[in-house]
């Protein structure tokens, strides 16, 4: 099983580039269960408008439109917590698009108990924010560092300072999403030659990094934008288009 890091943008219809692999391994893990039908977890956590009415009930069903599923949607608002319960009798989980510092906040709680079941072969998405905060050393938000831009301030997250804390430790690498379409991957550059992080991916809308012990594929219409901290300095370049 696998963790897959969607950076963000969806489609009505659905997106069987990005998510059909994931909900295949959810279905493998519900036939391990005696279920014909997955059940997939959602996670959704409202900060203002964000995400949207039309995002809250119509990504749910995108997924249904790919593939034969269950989704168990929690929607809570910011400042709230997830109870253990989300966890339970599910077959694959996804933390949704959303105000990142608030959903890394949300499911705080729940930190220990995600990472051993995705270790124990719990298929994990993770679409925009559900992205950025499955690294071990997740960037948040925020468009400045020392005070100069480093991003567009629309990507701020209601952060000033570009902040990286401890997310929840599902792959090694920083994760930025929204990249061609928001400007990000300037973020995660200046980040990493900051020495904020060592490096990491910036992840198209659309698109799809999954990251196995079998190492990683990349899906959808855009590119996955790999940054590397090296000695000559930090290099950029695409690991899938």
């Amino acid at each position: 099983m696998s963790v897959h890091l969607v950076g963000g943008g969806w489609s009505p219809g659905g997106d069987p580039e990005v998510t059909s692999t994931f909900l295949a391994e959810a279905s493998m893990r519900a036939a391990g269960s005696g279920r014909m039908v997955p059940r997939v977890g959602i996670l959704v956590v409202v900060d203002g408008g964000s995400p949207s009415e039309a995002y809250r009930t119509g990504f749910p069903e995108s997924l249904r439109a790919v593939s034969a599923c269950e989704p168990v949607v929690t929607v809570i608002a910011s400042g709230e917590t997830f109870a253990a319960s989300v966890l339970t009798d599910i077959d694959a989980l996804v933390v949704a698009e959303g105000l990142t510092p608030a959903s890394l906040d949300a499911v705080d709680p729940l930190v220990e108990e995600i990472r051993l079941l995705v270790a124990d072969g719990l298929p994990y998405l993770g679409a925009s924010a559900g992205a950025m905060i499955a690294a071990d050393r997740a960037i948040i938000g925020g468009w400045r560092i020392n005070g100069i831009q480093v991003c567009p301030e629309a990507t701020a997250e209601g952060l000033d300072e570009v902040t990286v804390v401890e997310g929840l430790g599902l792959v090694d690498l920083a994760v930025d999403v929204h990249a061609a379409q928001s400007g990000t991957l300037s973020r995660l550059v200046a980040a990493t030659e900051a020495g904020l992080v060592d490096g990491g991916v910036a992840i198209d809308e659309r698109t799809a990094l999954v990251v196995s012990d079998d190492g990683f594929a990349v899906f959808g219409d855009g590119s996955v934008w790999q940054v590397l901290d090296e000695p000559a300095g930090v290099i950029v370049g695409t690991l899938g288009a």
